[in-house]
């Protein structure tokens, strides 16, 4: 985007001192971060004492009103709309589904004023109603500006329905009219009241003919000797040409009966036909289009783009698109009378009407307080196949530029953050990119945010981002001693070295407590088992001891063994699984055979030959015992198998 000729206003830090104190900045995601230091600004060597505060400048501040949530959320769900139905756009449906999608678009602006406009009037906090009425103000801009580009650009309107259109817009944007027809109309007599020349005025420069002339029929039954005159200003009103949506009559069919029409207004007004009633001499003034007339009304009509529209009405009817800029220049200029410079307001319709797409889009980002409004603009007309030639200005797709801004923005919220997604997923350059940066940094606060946003990362195969948010949050849990959780995540991460640190961490809590937490988990583990062999050894030993709570013990059995065998189970735990054996071997039934009982053996051997403490194990008590136990359980094991299979082959 070009460089704004003015330069943008400094930000006001409340309660830093840059006089006092050097300030220093950094970005952030979505901020930026402001610390006072100890620089020495006078070149004493004795820097001022620094504070201890660190200030924050959101680069979005609108995100964080509460009242324009609504704005957000439901414009979200319009703009997934229409990038789902884009492939079905297609044909004359094209332009009116467009069309609805801007007037959608509108009435969530609309909306939102509204309720902003009755938070404004409930609080009873200054300050609250100040920041109100500013967003209603803004907020009614946003839709003045919207509403003329959709009629300019969306549905591109021609000679004829341009005009009507263009009324409409000045008719739902010029809200003092209707308070002030109320008050006429609420009166005992309504001709007789004091703005009531000034109501039927409004109505004649907006061209609302048929209110004009149920105005002017009680001033012709309030005085008789008038009745002439309203009879043929009557007349004159209710002939005046217009065009009309789904007419038949070409435009050249309209000019001539406007012309026609127009002569005959004119002569009227040359006969003094309205000469001994001012009012309505200047209605017929304004009914033949003089401008002088016209401006005298300049209070009642008080923006320059009513004017030109009224202008229009009643002197070019069938004003061509092209032609708009010309006169809306001119129309500028004679309102405005050089009294005071345009407003940035005036420069951004200035824009529209003369089809400088960019131009809008350029000052609309820099006046409005929030990249909303261009964002969804810009993904409207990008629809509208309007931008194409703009795109150099921004050294890629100015849609993906601004949408890019947006999310951005959403992101530095603590809920909104889930639309960014959205957004970014449909900027189809640069997005992906964005996402990860920005997902990275969502502090993960709890565990269903983290589950939402393991979600987001799981369904866009964002491999990188899923393994750093399991690692995370399987630390989280393990310090919190959360052995299940942190197992879990984990395993979601498929990082077998984390998942082999927590196994161990299981067995040893099972050592020390005699059972196992998180039953489920372990129970239930499939597949996720061949992680690691920690993990394995983990979840068959669990199973081992569900076959032994089954009184399945042959089966019981053999896996004990296997586990001792197949050298997966960590040394430290050899001891707790020869212990294990203990009750099957003294089981009354015969459970290991000969050669189990011998490799059982070997492996107790294995254990007090080969154990790097050796001194330090022959000298606990507790664990020579056991050892003792198991000789002597394993002996008369042995000796039971021997008689029994001595038996049976004799038998």
């Amino acid at each position: 985007m070009d460089e704004p000729d003015t330069e943008p206003p400094l930000v006001v830090v409340p309660g830093a001192d840059p006089s006092a104190r050097q300030l220093c900045f950094a970005w952030g995601p979505a901020e930026v971060l402001v610390c006072e230091t100890l620089f020495d600004r006078a070149g004493t060597g004795h820097g001022a004492p620094s504070s201890s505060q660190v200030f924050v400048v959101r680069r979005d501040q609108d995100i964080y009103i509460q009242t324009l949530r609504k704005l957000f959320n439901e414009s979200h769900g319009i703009f997934m709309g229409l990038q789902r139905s884009e492939e079905e756009l297609a044909g004359k449906s094209r332009k009116a589904q467009l069309v609805q999608v801007s007037k959608n678009y509108r009435s969530v602006i609309r909306a939102c004023m509204e309720d902003m406009h009755e938070a404004a009037v409930a609080t009873r906090d200054p300050a609250l109603q100040g920041q109100y009425s500013t967003q209603v103000s803004i907020l009614s801009a946003m839709e003045l500006i919207w509403n003329l580009c959709e009629i300019l650009f969306v549905e591109a309107a021609t000679a004829g329905p341009l005009l009507l259109r263009l009324l409409d817009w000045v008719r739902l944007h010029v809200c003092d009219v209707d308070s002030m027809v109320r008050e006429v109309l609420s009166s005992e007599s309504p001709s007789k009241h004091k703005l009531f020349w000034n109501v039927v005025d409004v109505f004649v420069l907006q061209g609302r003919m048929d209110e004009a002339r149920h105005l002017l029929s009680k001033e012709a039954s309030a005085n008789p000797t008038s009745m002439n005159m309203y009879k043929i200003l009557d007349d004159l009103m209710k002939k005046m040409p217009v065009p009309s949506v789904g007419n038949t009559q070409t435009l050249t069919e309209l000019e001539l009966k406007w012309q026609h029409w127009h002569e005959e207004c004119q002569r009227y007004l040359q006969d003094g036909t309205f000469a001994s009633n001012p009012h309505m001499e200047s209605i017929c003034k304004i009914l033949l289009g003089d401008e002088d007339a016209i401006l005298e009304k300049k209070e009642l009509m008080t923006t320059w783009y009513h004017f030109l529209v009224t202008r229009l009405l009643y002197s070019h009817p069938t004003v061509k698109p092209m032609e708009l800029r010309f006169y809306a220049q001119s129309s500028m200029d004679l309102f405005l009378g050089g009294e005071s410079s345009p407003e940035p307001l005036d420069l951004i319709l200035m824009a529209a009407f003369e089809f400088e797409i960019h131009q809008v889009i350029k000052e609309c980002s820099i006046v409005l307080s929030n990249w909303w409004f261009v964002a969804h603009l810009t993904d409207l007309l990008d629809h509208c196949k309007l931008l194409q030639s703009h795109n150099l200005y921004f050294g890629s797709n100015m849609r993906e530029f601004l949408l890019l801004e947006y999310a951005s923005g959403l992101f530095s919220h603590h809920s909104l953050w889930q639309l960014g997604v959205d957004y970014f997923d449909h900027c189809p350059e640069y997005g992906r990119v964005y996402l990860e940066l920005h997902i990275e940094r969502i502090p993960l606060s709890t565990e269903q945010k983290a589950l939402k946003v393991l979600r987001i990362c799981e369904q866009r195969q964002m491999h990188e981002q899923v393994r750093s948010i399991c690692k995370i949050m399987a630390m989280k849990a393990l310090r919190n001693n959360r052995l299940g959780s942190a197992l879990s995540w984990s395993i979601r991460a498929k990082d077998a070295a984390f998942a082999t640190l927590i196994s161990d961490r299981f067995l040893k809590d099972y050592c020390e407590r005699g059972c196992f937490s998180d039953l489920d988990l372990i129970d239930n583990l499939g597949p996720s088992m061949l992680l690691s062999d920690r993990l394995t050894f983990l979840g068959k030993y669990r199973e081992f001891h569900r076959l032994y709570g089954e009184k399945r013990f042959p089966e019981a059995a053999r896996l004990l063994l296997t586990l001792m065998t197949a050298h997966i189970a960590p040394c430290s735990f050899w001891m707790t699984l020869l212990t294990d054996a203990l009750p099957l071997l003294e089981q009354k039934e015969v459970i290991f055979s000969a050669e189990q009982t011998y490799e059982l053996m070997r492996c107790l051997e294995d254990l007090t030959a080969g154990n790097p403490d050796k001194q330090k194990f022959q000298d606990d008590d507790v664990e020579t015992t056991k050892v003792e136990m198991l000789r002597l359980a394993l002996a008369r094991n042995l000796a039971r198998v021997i008689v029994k299979e001595g038996t049976v082959e004799g038998s």
